[in-house]
């Protein structure tokens, strides 16, 4: 089974923010000439992560079986907790990577770059997945 494009933008991503306590990974697009509003990838529930500091016109893909396998092996979860988990394959023009998570969420909203993501801005969800049972 080859991977699946899930979501993309063109739009400049960064690593915004990583919390250990609540295993999130914020991947944010700031406002530009182009864009008004910040767009942001928020991974929750973060158990593995290889990750370059930007992307440019990213993807989103469901990984592939033996991507998976790889993924699975390398963040050392038990065999049982592995249906738990999404493994995402993140590819752009400057650098791939991956997150295994319990889900991810594509928001709309908010103007300032600086912050916290959900500080009083109004924000909208575009698109969100997590693992198929």
């Amino acid at each position: 089974m080859s991977s699946a494009v899930m979501f993309k933008s063109d739009r400049a991503f960064r690593v915004w923010r990583y919390g250990i306590g609540h295993s999130q990974l914020l991947l944010r697009a700031v406002p530009d000439s182009m864009d008004t509003v910040c767009l942001d990838l928020l991974f929750e529930g973060v158990s593995a992560m290889q990750l370059v500091q930007h992307y440019k016109s990213i993807e989103l893909c469901s990984a592939s079986k033996a991507e998976a396998e790889e993924i699975l092996g390398f963040s050392g979860i038990s065999p049982s907790s592995r249906e738990l988990h999404l493994p995402v394959v993140l590819r752009s023009r400057s650098g791939s990577g991956f997150v295994l998570c319990r889900n991810v969420t594509a928001e709309r909203g908010g103007e300032g770059p600086v912050g916290s993501a959900f500080e009083g801005e109004d924000r909208s969800v575009i698109w969100t997945t997590r693992p198929q049972s």
